[in-house]
């Protein structure tokens, strides 16, 4: 429809509520940027109740790409979407199909789980996979849907039953295969991650240990998945206080990835922050910044600016000059931090009050408490 039949619409809805927020899509059809045997839209405004509406009707699964969302000058509760009508022939969109195919791996009902668990649709994933094990004929259909059921479960949070799922198949597993099989890794790991979620440590190490014995003899020594068994032991150790040993597998970790990635792969950021927060944790302030920057680094190259890892990464290294005394400096990090959470996350988020808790602290450590009590005061709104 129109634009002005739409914006009139939007805002006699928006005076009835202040609280809401409004949203037009404004779209743009090229017709030279679509395949010429493809119309996927069509003018219906001689169908339509209301002609001079001018109402355009689009096929199912037209695609649109989203060229620029921004707020309109006149009202800060109204939101433009400009986007552009695309089709199989754009490059990224084709580059983009062929790679969730080839992640939605599978036939029939079981790719149409996987697609399920991909966008999260959980309940009607599950209700598909419990009827496909009543109707399952051998030992390698329940294993897989068994498996599935772990991974759903364990995406809801409700770990307890993603345990089950998971030992289930591992017992059905273990019927043909020894212990130390190498595709016993997957589920030995699995196990482990809903164990380390439930903070059962001593579990979650003896599954990740396992799983970790069968890579390091099954794969080569600087393959990625030794590197995420390495990652994953050493956040074991770490979250049971053994910083040594912790920062042994946290190291292992970051040599393969260092090995095997691009300088600025975000991965490689992640191990620097791990490595970071157990010296942090240690009370080794100097070398926990000299990793905490060497994150920030790698994020900072490959992350639009107001991402909120950079917030993170901001927060962290504000903390170690809290803590080293140096105010000035923690308070020129705790901003940035700031900066981005204001943008990126709604107003009631905790992280915000967070950010504002820790100016305030910063600001009253330096004897300045006026400003410590605005930002205390914000931090509790």
């Amino acid at each position: 429809m129109e634009r002005k039949v739409g914006m009139e619409f939007v805002e006699r809805t928006m005076k009835k509520n202040q609280d809401i927020v409004g949203v037009i899509f404004i779209m743009t059809i090229d017709q030279s940027k679509i395949s010429t045997s493809n119309t996927p839209f069509a003018m219906i405004d001689e169908h339509s109740a209301i002609p001079s509406e001018q109402e355009i009707l689009f096929t199912m699964h037209s695609v649109f790409r989203i060229i620029e969302i921004k707020q309109t000058s006149k009202n800060n509760h109204l939101w433009e979407v400009h986007l552009t009508i695309t089709d199989d022939n754009d490059p990224q969109l084709s580059t983009l199909t062929n790679r969730i195919k080839e992640e939605i791996d599978g036939r029939g009902w079981h790719r149409m789980g996987e697609l399920m668990l991909k966008v999260g649709h959980f309940n009607q994933a599950e209700e598909l996979y419990n009827e496909l094990l009543e109707n399952a004929s051998t030992d390698s259909d329940r294993t897989f849907i068994y498996h599935q059921l772990g991974r759903l479960k364990c995406q809801q949070g409700k770990y307890p039953e993603a345990a089950k799922f998971y030992e289930k198949t591992l017992e059905i597993e273990r019927k043909t295969l020894p212990e130390d099989d190498a595709s016993l890794a997957p589920t030995y790991s699995n196990i482990g991650l809903v164990y380390d979620n439930m903070c059962e440590y001593s579990k979650a190490l003896e599954f990740y240990e396992k799983a970790n014995k069968i890579l390091e003899i099954s794969l080569p020594a600087n393959h990625p998945n030794l590197a995420s068994s390495y990652n994953n032991i050493g956040s074991v150790y770490d979250n049971m206080g053994e910083y040594s040993k912790a920062l042994e597998f946290y190291e292992k970790s970051l040599k393969i990835k260092e090995l095997s990635l691009p300088p600025n792969h975000p991965s490689l950021a992640t191990s620097y922050n791990n490595i970071a927060t157990t010296y942090y944790a240690m009370g080794d302030y100097p070398i926990a910044l000299e990793y905490y920057e060497k994150s920030l680094k790698v994020r900072e190259k490959s992350l639009p600016a107001n991402h909120p890892d950079l917030a993170t990464s901001y927060n962290n290294i504000g903390l170690v000059y809290d803590n080293m005394g140096e105010y000035s400096k923690a308070l020129e990090f705790y901003e940035k931090d700031l900066e981005i959470t204001k943008i990126s996350l709604p107003a009631n988020h905790p992280s915000l009050a967070t950010s504002y808790n820790n100016i305030a602290t910063t600001y009253y450590a330096m004897g300045d408490y006026p400003i410590a009590l605005e930002y205390y005061e914000k931090s509790l709104k």
